[in-house]
C-alpha cells in the first residue's frame, strides 16, 4: 500500500530499492500460498506442491530466498502446452516450474501496486476489484450518452508479439533497480521446452523470438501486458476519446462512422510505430455496436441499447454441453446433471447482466430436450419406453402409442408426450440449473 500511495502521489517517481523486498520471507510465503491456491500443473522439473511440502515449505522457500539474495537464481525452461481456442486453433501456454512461479508471484506482489497507480479507470483486465462484467456495463453506459458508433480494436497475437525492448523501457519509467529489471529480462528470454501429447520432452529451444512475446500462463504476464498498453491509454486520453479496454480488446466510442474509420487508421499507425504492435484487421472495425461483440456480450438494435448475449457465446455453450453429454452416455440422469450444473452455473453467472430473456428461455428448452433425448435412448426398446412413460403418469394407451410411433430420439424428445412426462418441474426436482431462473435470481440479488 505504501508503494501504491507513493506511485499515485508522484507520477514521475522512480523506485530504486525493490529487489530485497522480493526475497523477503513474508512476501515469498504469501506468493507460495497464492500459487498453492491457484494450483496449476508442474513445470519441466515435474515438481509439485506435495513434493515441496514433503521436503518442507520453509526450508524450500529459504533456499529460494538465498538464491535470490546471492543473485545466483536462474529460471528453468518453460514447458509449452497447447489448449484449444473457440475458433478451433490452438493457444500456446507456458508453464513455469513451481520455483519460478513463486518467484514471479513475489515480484508481481511488489510491482503491481506501483504500476496499478498508472493504469486508467477505463482498463478493466487483471486488476483487483475489476472484471469483464464491469467493462460490459461501461460499454452500455457509453452508448446511452450519444456515442452511437464503436471502434472495435483487437491486437493480433498480443502476448506473442510484445516487444521486449519497449516493455523494458515502460518498466524503467518506474523501476531503477537493475536487479529487478535483470530478473524480468531473464523471464522474458527464458528457453522453451516442447513436449509431445504424452508430456514427453521433444526438444528445448530458445524462445520463438528472443526479442518478442511473453508466455501466457505466467503469474507476471497480466501485469506486464497492462504496463505496455498504458501508452495506448494515454494516447487515447490525450486525443479526448472515451474508451473501454479489457487486455488487448479495446472499444473506442465515436459519434459517426467516418470519425471512427479515421480513428482506427490513426490507432493502427500509432500502435505499429510506437509500440511495435499489429492490429488484427479481421477482428477490428468501426461499426454499430449491435453488429459487434465485446467480452461475449453484444447489444440489441433498440433505440436504447440493451445488453444481450452474443451469438458466438451461445454457440460455445451448446457445443460444450454436447461434448459433456457425449462423454456421459450410459450414465444416469442425476450424474449427467451433476456434470452439467457447474458449467451452466458459471456461464449464467457471467452473463447475468443480459437484458433479454428469450435466449435463456430457448437454451433452457434445448437443454431439457437434450436430456429427454438421453432418457429416450437409455430406455432402449419399445417396452422399456412404454414402462418409462407410464411411470411418469401417462395413460397406458398413450404411453404405448408414443413408444411405438417409429420416430427417432430427437423427434420424441421434443414431442408432447415426452414434454408431459418430463416437464420443467421434473428437471427442477432433479436439480438441473435453469439459466433463466438463475439469471433472474442473480439480478434480484
Amino acid at each position: 500500500m505504501a508503494l501504491h500511495a507513493k506511485a499515485k502521489a508522484e507520477a514521475g517517481f522512480r523506485f530504486y530499492a525493490l529487489y530485497d523486498k522480493i526475497y523477503r520471507e513474508d512476501v515469498l510465503a504469501h506468493a507460495y500460498a497464492q500459487c498453492r491456491s491457484n494450483k496449476g500443473a508442474p513445470g519441466v522439473d515435474r515438481q509439485d506442491f506435495a513434493e515441496v511440502e514433503a521436503y518442507g515449505v520453509q526450508k524450500w522457500l529459504g533456499e529460494l530466498a538465498l538464491a535470490l539474495r546471492q543473485e545466483s537464481y536462474r529460471p528453468a525452461p518453460i514447458r509449452r502446452v497447447f489448449i484449444p481456442k473457440a475458433n478451433g486453433k490452438l493457444r500456446p501456454l507456458g508453464i513455469s516450474t513451481l520455483r519460478d512461479r513463486v518467484c514471479m508471484t513475489a515480484a508481481m506482489l511488489v510491482l503491481e501496486p506501483i504500476f496499478e497507480a498508472d493504469l486508467p479507470p477505463e482498463q478493466y483486465a487483471y486488476r483487483a476489484g475489476r472484471n469483464a462484467q464491469q467493462a460490459v456495463i461501461e460499454v452500455e453506459e457509453r452508448l446511452h450518452r450519444g456515442q452511437t458508433d464503436v471502434v472495435d480494436a483487437d491486437l493480433a497475437d498480443y502476448f506473442g508479439s510484445i516487444p521486449h525492448a519497449d516493455l523494458m523501457l515502460s518498466l524503467a519509467r518506474r523501476i531503477v533497480d537493475r536487479r529487478v529489471l535483470h530478473l524480468i529480462r531473464m523471464w522474458l528470454e527464458c528457453a522453451v521446452e516442447e513436449t509431445d501429447n504424452r508430456g514427453r520432452k521433444k526438444r528445448t529451444t530458445e524462445a520463438r523470438d528472443s526479442r518478442r512475446g511473453i508466455p501466457q500462463g505466467s503469474p507476471l504476464s497480466p501485469l506486464l501486458s497492462n504496463i505496455l498498453l498504458t501508452d495506448w491509454d494515454r494516447e487515447l486520453e490525450r486525443r479526448g476519446h472515451a474508451f473501454c479496454r479489457y487486455a488487448d480488446d479495446c472499444n473506442i466510442y465515436v459519434r459517426s462512422k467516418a470519425a471512427g474509420e479515421r480513428l482506427l487508421t490513426g490507432m493502427t499507425t500509432f500502435l505499429a510505430k510506437r509500440l511495435k504492435l499489429k492490429v488484427n484487421d479481421a477482428k477490428s472495425a468501426c461499426a454499430r455496436p449491435w453488429t459487434r461483440k465485446f467480452l461475449g456480450y453484444s447489444l440489441t438494435v433498440h433505440r436504447q441499447a440493451r445488453l444481450r448475449i452474443a451469438r458466438e457465446s451461445l454457440k460455445r455453450l451448446t457445443a460444450r454441453v454436447k461434448t459433456l453429454l457425449r462423454q456421459g452416455r450410459g450414465r444416469s440422469l442425476s450424474h449427467t446433471i451433476e456434470t452439467l450444473n457447474p458449467v451452466l452455473r458459471g456461464w449464467v453467472n457471467y452473463f447475468r447482466f443480459t437484458q433479454g430473456k428469450r435466449a435463456l428461455e430457448e437454451l433452457d428448452g434445448w437443454l431439457r430436450r437434450r436430456l429427454r433425448c438421453l432418457l429416450w435412448r437409455q430406455a432402449k426398446h419399445r417396452q422399456g419406453r412404454t414402462t418409462m412413460l407410464r411411470r411418469q403418469g401417462l395413460r397406458e394407451d398413450r404411453a404405448w402409442r408414443s413408444a411405438h410411433n417409429g420416430q427417432g430420439p430427437w423427434w420424441n424428445a421434443g414431442a408432447l408426450h415426452m414434454r408431459d412426462a418430463f416437464p420443467k418441474r421434473f428437471f427442477d426436482r432433479q436439480g438441473l440449473v435453469s439459466l433463466l431462473d438463475t439469471q433472474r435470481r442473480l439480478q434480484r440479488s
